[in-house]
């Protein structure tokens, strides 16, 4: 079964998401980029889900931008999903390498096609 990550702080985004993607993807989550390192880092994603906000020092943001430096996730398309819905905000998470920027709120239907295109 293909692998998905989420980096998310807020359960209940979680919970949407878990259920949106139980029967076609197995699910790791986690809440800070501190976390990430500690469980996840060495692990293969077909993709990743990554808030801006996040709990600890640094936040999604700055994950995607080590994510992307790193040759063994070369390929591994990043999705940002967050309540920030500036433009400099789209454009930052853009240019810090997310695949694709999507608000939240955002329908089950959409966030699915959108998780499929890029895989």
């Amino acid at each position: 079964m293909k692998k998905m990550l989420i980096v998310e702080d807020d359960d209940l985004s979680v919970k949407v998401m878990r259920r949106i993607f139980q029967n076609d993807f197995e699910i790791d989550y986690c809440e800070s980029v501190d976390e990430y390192y500690e469980k996840y880092s060495e692990t293969k994603y077909e993709i990743i889900i990554v808030d801006v906000s996040l709990r600890g020092n640094k936040n999604g943001l700055e994950l995607i931008r080590e994510i992307k430096a790193s040759p063994s996730f070369t390929g591994t398309p990043i999705l940002c999903l967050t309540a920030h819905a500036q433009t400099k905000m789209r454009q930052t998470a853009m240019e810090s390498g997310s695949d694709l920027f999507i608000t939240k709120p955002v329908s089950n239907k959409i966030l699915k096609e959108a998780v499929f295109s890029l895989i």
